[in-house]
């Protein structure tokens, strides 16, 4: 781990797209302002572990990978004879 001191208004930067700046410094707090591709996800590391966990219990639920196809498949309503002609009603 790298571990660099900043003061507020200046920033480090992470390859050629990434740019972290310390915006503010108040008591226990540092803002942050993250400049990234929108490509790149940014999430907060408490948000993160707790999508990780959600998926991780998901993968170990069980459930069959067709599950939800199988589910759609006996679910779907059929087309109404409206809709399978084609209804141009705006």
């Amino acid at each position: 781990m790298l571990i660099l001191s900043r003061k507020a208004g200046q920033g480090i930067r992470i390859g050629d797209a990434i740019t972290v700046t310390v915006m503010a410094v108040d008591g226990g707090h540092v803002r942050l302002g993250l400049e990234a591709p929108a490509t790149c996800k940014i999430l907060r590391e408490e948000l993160w572990r707790s999508i990780a966990r959600d998926n991780a219990e998901a993968a170990g639920a069980g459930v069959p990978p067709d599950a939800f196809a199988q589910l759609l498949r006996h679910t779907t309503a059929p087309l109404t004879s409206t809709a399978a002609r084609g209804s141009t009603r705006r």
